[in-house]
């Protein structure tokens, strides 16, 4: 029986997990998306946590907030381990920024979703030079659903899917807004790289 993932467990099948991952580049809608699928959860009266990385402070440190500031409380981690213990007697785990958890994060996710929880991922398809980032490509693989999002080219006004970074900045991690980043086509990406 196939259950679309936003609309959460069937009834009698209550020991069925899943993952689901929300992906795509920056200013894409991935958080407004997570925050989206946890609010209709707790609407279902389902048991919901919400984690994210402790790194990731931009807009709040204690919350989950979209570029748009719709926010929703979340625990932040400093390791993807910390989930299992904190995620006993829950029916929906909510990972935000998913791409700054350590290497744990897909055995973690997996292991959830083998308890029976709804694992739902939000995080960055690729970096900013367009390589896939962290763990997201083994979480897309092992999902059992798969949402890419698009954002609007800042450039030309197109379906974005790059993360481009306006800083010189080399680092690998670097937190930021649209003041250090901005989405772009293909083409508008590959023109300023080339």
């Amino acid at each position: 029986m196939f259950i679309e993932p936003h609309l959460g467990q069937p009834s009698g099948n209550k020991n069925r997990g899943w993952i689901e991952v929300i992906t795509g580049c920056m200013f894409s809608g991935k958080t407004e998306e997570l925050i989206r699928r946890v609010n209709r959860a707790v609407i279902a009266k389902q048991k919901v946590k919400l984690f994210k990385p402790s790194i990731d402070t931009r807009y709040h440190h204690l919350n989950v907030v979209s570029h748009n500031q719709n926010s929703i409380e979340c625990t932040p981690l400093n390791s993807a381990k910390e989930i299992l213990h904190l995620s006993s007697d829950t029916d929906v785990v909510g990972i935000d920024e998913v791409q700054f958890f350590d290497n744990e994060i897909v055995d973690v996710s997996n292991e959830l979703a083998n308890k029976g929880i709804r694992v739902i991922i939000a995080g960055l398809s690729m970096d900013s030079e367009a390589r896939p980032f962290g763990f997201v490509p083994q979480l897309m693989s092992t999902a059992e659903f798969v949402t890419k999002l698009h954002a609007i080219c800042a450039q030309c006004g197109g379906i974005a899917s790059y993360s481009f970074r306006l800083s010189s900045s080399k680092e690998k991690v670097l937190l930021g807004e649209k003041d250090l980043y901005e989405a772009r086509c293909r083409e508008c990406f590959n023109s300023i790289i080339s």
